[in-house]
């Protein structure tokens, strides 16, 4: 048991520090391997979706205190995380219901394709004009997959918001800002539709590792120098977390 914790934490650990640092992949990999683990799916996301709250909100006073991102009252980086947040609030509780009642297999084929299209453009270097209307549309369908899945909003928010012409650290930096409470909104929904039963000895080493890899993160991205190199990381994560899904569902 004590083996099988220090194995939860140390992955919890390494998934968030990757996440707050890259604004990906806590979900979008930590859910599936928990269940190939043998993890019972209804305990692996909101266990998932806690935790990651937990990191996203430490992550989210550390990429503000590392100049990674400025959320001060009024700056377009606060902003743009309240509108997603205020948009992804509607859509978790949407996504929540639907994974309670439906297979989820076609659902999670459109966001591995997402993921996958979302990658691309980034690292060909396509440019869209910033417009509230398509960071709009980039919150309701990443709240939706997260709270649907446990995964998939990280590679689609960050890479929206590049695609979008937003810098990539201050991408990265409002991804955090805005899924933290996402997450949070979508366990208690899991919560409200599934109940509660979740094993602690799942969701407590989560919990910890995930708080010390969102204190981690920022970190190792404030010390990132290429602008051009980050953004060709994150739409490459983006890009084998779409094809990685499809290869698990295929």
């Amino acid at each position: 048991m004590i083996e099988v914790i220090f194995i939860l934490l140390l992955a919890s650990f390494i998934m968030e520090m990757i996440d707050s640092g890259l604004g990906m992949m806590y979900g979008t990999l930590l859910t599936p391997i928990l269940i190939l683990a043998g993890y019972n799916p209804i305990y692996v996301v909101p266990s998932i979706l806690l935790s990651q709250s937990l990191g996203g909100f430490i992550a989210t006073v550390r990429h503000h205190k590392l100049d990674n991102a400025n959320f001060s009252k009024n700056t377009m980086d606060s902003k743009i995380a309240s509108v997603m947040i205020a948009l992804g609030g509607i859509a978790v509780i949407i996504g929540a219901y639907i994974g309670s009642i439906i297979p989820t297999f076609y659902l999670k084929v459109y966001i591995a394709t997402l993921c996958v299209i979302m990658g691309s453009i980034i690292i060909a270097k396509a440019k869209f004009v910033f417009s509230w209307l398509k960071i709009s549309v980039i919150s309701i369908l990443s709240a939706f997959n997260k709270a649907l899945s446990g995964g998939g909003f990280g590679p689609i928010v960050a890479s929206g918001q590049i695609a979008s012409g937003i810098e990539s650290k201050k991408a990265i930096g409002i991804t955090d800002f805005a899924e933290a409470p996402i997450c949070l909104m979508s366990f208690i929904a899991w919560l409200v539709f599934n109940g509660y039963g979740i094993p602690n000895e799942l969701i407590i080493p989560l919990c910890i590792g995930a708080g010390a890899g969102g204190f981690v993160g920022p970190y190792l991205l404030s010390k990132f120098k290429s602008k051009r190199l980050l953004t060709i990381i994150v739409g490459t994560l983006a890009v084998v977390s779409g094809l990685y899904m499809m290869y698990k569902l295929f």
